[in-house]
This record gives structure tokens, sequence and C-alpha cells, in this order.
């Protein structure tokens, strides 16, 4: 048995393993690699390993840096299944199809759902368990049983975990045994704000940029999972009187797809945001949503000069229409940028963040002004506490741990917290490494 890291490794995007047996090859997650030219040319570049010969696939959730490379997949040649989770497979069919990547082969893909904890068998030699991750919805952990003649091996892939008390999804399921364990690493370096302070700091940023400064929020986020965590949010923080009427424009075709997507799983939310819904039925109208879906539409908020909450993909500021609004505020010092998720390098959501003065979009400089505001209790990622709670739950511990999904000293960081608190040892896998399972 041999897993080999074909992405995820050393970096936070590009979440790929592929695990082989004399019986069967499969991959866990096929993911988008992000962040600058090099990401382009591993995109480019990815699946030496035979996408024909690949049996199946097992996504654990639906952005892009863990599914968007499934188009490709399938050019190259893979015919195989797709398995996961019922919401992950609604949103596949949103965001695979917007995507730039997509190619007529898709037509012959199967997707395959399950519920949380139940056990499928894509392969007489694989069982297959999703637990709730915690993190986006839909988003999953997998458990997996390997046979092979009469070794016997059991394999968690953490996906991303979400943070426990996080409002609108569910907590991470605990697991409890394994022998190769791949825990996600993308804030293993550090601590979350509580989410009533982070709260405190969103109702500030918007009241403080709308009612005092006069001017507008732009907000890159990603417009699964994140678009809807900010809008439940918003919903919310209006309906207790901590932020007054506005006129929030949620700009990505595919937005509103998603959130109908989303509100059609809502036995998958947690109860406060259930309730925040059930509110929202009988006040419709406030706060004013609005959901952008022409180019032309888009432009026209480019023309709106105060009052308006701009929520807009891509969520590290590398593509799509965020980087219009970027380019019309970011100059304006009334404005403000709040940067609420994980911003990897090489992209500007990551150079706003470290505080670059100036930046070039569309090949026309444009100064920073703009207040830039980085919420970081509101990732949809658990942080070290977080995951150093969550690796508690194994007794005994894994034979073998891999962090995945973080850039190297973060790994390392979180390496040496599990060895001092927990008492055992995690490797750092690099790309393309295979090991011995």
């Amino acid at each position: 048995m041999r897993l080999t890291f074909l992405g995820a490794a050393g970096e936070v995007t590009g979440s790929c393993f592929l695990i082989e047996t004399p019986q069967v090859r499969f991959l866990v997650d096929c993911g988008m690699f992000q962040g600058g030219r090099e990401a382009d040319r591993k995109n480019r570049e990815a699946f030496d390993c035979g996408p024909e010969t690949i049996d199946f696939v097992l996504l654990t959730h639906a952005h892009i840096d863990h599914s968007g490379l499934l188009p490709r997949l399938a050019m190259l040649g893979f015919r195989g299944p797709i398995y996961t989770t019922a919401a992950t497979a609604d949103l596949l069919a949103v965001m695979l199809k917007d995507s730039a990547y997509i190619q007529e082969k898709e037509a012959e893909w199967q997707i395959r759902s399950a519920d949380y904890d139940e056990e499928i068998l894509p392969h007489p030699s694989v069982r297959c368990v999703f637990r709730d991750a915690g993190h986006i919805l839909g988003s999953a952990i997998i458990e997996l049983g390997l046979t092979s003649g009469n070794r016997h091996r059991k394999l968690v892939f953490s996906g991303d975990l979400g943070q426990p008390g996080h409002p609108v999804i569910k907590d991470p399921a605990p697991v409890h045994q394994a022998d190769v364990l791949l825990l996600e690493s993308t804030y293993g370096n550090r601590l979350h704000r509580n989410m009533a302070d982070t709260l405190d700091e969103l109702v500030h940023a918007i009241n403080d940029t709308l009612l005092r400064k006069g001017g507008n929020i732009i907000v890159p986020a990603f417009t699964v999972g994140r678009t809807q965590d900010l809008l439940f949010l918003l919903i919310d923080l209006y309906r207790q009187g901590k932020i007054g009427e506005m006129d929030i424009y949620v700009d990505s075709p595919m937005a509103l797809a998603a959130t109908e997507i989303t509100l059609k799983h809502t036995r998958l939310l947690d109860e406060e945001m259930s309730d925040a819904m059930k509110w929202l039925r009988h006040n419709s109208g406030k706060p004013r949503i609005h959901f952008v879906q022409s180019v032309e539409e888009s432009m026209r908020l480019n023309s709106i000069r105060k009052g308006a909450v701009i929520i807009s993909a891509s969520g590290m500021c590398d593509a799509g229409r965020i980087k219009y609004h970027l380019k019309y505020n970011l100059g304006r010092p009334e404005c403000s940028i709040l940067i609420t998720g994980f911003q990897a390098v090489g992209t500007l959501g990551r150079r706003l963040v470290d505080g670059v003065r100036s930046v070039k979009i569309f090949n026309e400089n444009v100064p920073v002004r703009a207040e830039i505001y980085t919420i970081g209790g509101l990732s949809a990622h658990a942080d070290q506490a977080d995951l150093l709670a969550w690796l508690s739950h194994f007794d005994p511990p894994p034979a073998r741990t891999f962090l995945v999904h973080g850039e190297p000293s973060i790994c390392a960081i979180l390496a040496d917290a599990i060895r001092q608190k927990l008492n055992w040892n995690a490797s750092i896998p690099v790309q393309s490494a295979t090991v011995e399972i």
C-alpha cells in the first residue's frame, strides 16, 4: 500500500493524494493550485500518474483547491465515479460549471453521494465513511479502511477542519482511531480571535465605514462557504440591532445558486443559523440583499460611492469581479477591505494583508489607502488549539501523522506543538513524495 502526496504538501492549495494497492488506485481530492505563475504551471503539469488508471475519486468538499482539477483529470482520461456528500455534490454542479477549466468530459462523470456516517464501498477492498468536518456545507473528514491480502489499514483524511463553535456550520466530528492520519495545518501556528471579539470587530468595521466615514466595504470571499457565512452573520447582526440597514451586494454569478443549495440543506446548519433563517422568512427585505448576476450589473456597482457592502469572488483577490471592486475602492481612505479568509502566498489578498502600499490591478498601479481589516476569527479553518483538541480524541495516537495543507514553517510549528502537548511525532511531506503505508 502506497500514499503519494500530489498536492497540498508544503503549501495550502492543490489538495490531492494518490492511494495505491495491488487491487486499486484512487485519489482523495483533486484540487487546483492557487497563487501566481508557479500555481499555473503546476495546474498545467498535473497528473503524470495515469489518470485513465484511476478507479475513483473521493472528495472532502467543494472548494476549488480540493476539487478544481477534476475537469482536467477527466480531460486526461479519468472515467471513474466521484464519491462525496450530497451537499458537496450539489455545490460541485455549480462550481465546476462556472469554472474556466470545465471540459465537455464532465458529462461522463458519475457523482455518487453519501450521507454523513454512512459506510460506502467504492471498491471491494475499500470502506469509506464521511464525517462532518465543520468547514463548509457538506465538508467531510474521510475515514478509509483498506484491505490488501492479510493487511488492513485505516487512513483518515481530515480535509479542512472548521472551528468548533463557529456559527452557521456544525462542529467537526471527533475521530478516535487511525493507522495513518493526514491533518490540515492551514492555521497550525496561531490562535483565532474568539467569536465574540470577532463579531465586535465586524460590527465596528461596518458601522465605522458606512456611517462615520461614508464609504464602501469590499469583502473578497469564496463563493461557496464564506459568502453564505457572511450573509447569515449580517442577517443575524441586523436582527440583533447591532448594524443598521444597508445594501449588501453579492457579486458572483454562482453565489445565488450556492446560497439556494445551502438553504436546501438546512439540517446541516447549526441551531443559531437555523433560527436566523426562520427570522428572515418572516422579515423579508431587511437587510437589503442583492444578488448581482450580469457583467453590466457588476460594472454599475463601481459607481456607488458610499453605503454598500460588496461581497465578491475570488476569495484571494486573484481573479474575477473582486479585482474591479478593489480597483475602484482601494485608493479611497473612506472605504474598507475586509479580509475574512486564508490568503495564499503569491496572491493579491496576501499582499494586502502584508501591508503593501500599492498594488497593480489590470496593469494599473493602485494606491492602498482603504483600511484593511483582517478578521481572522471568521475563518472556516481550525486554529492550533482546535487542531490539538481534535487530535486529542485519538486513542492510541496514529502510527503515522502527516501535516498537509499548510506552509512549511507553519507545519513545523504545529509538528512541534503536537510533539510537546500530545507526545507524538508528525511528519511534513514534500510534493510528489511516496510513502509505504
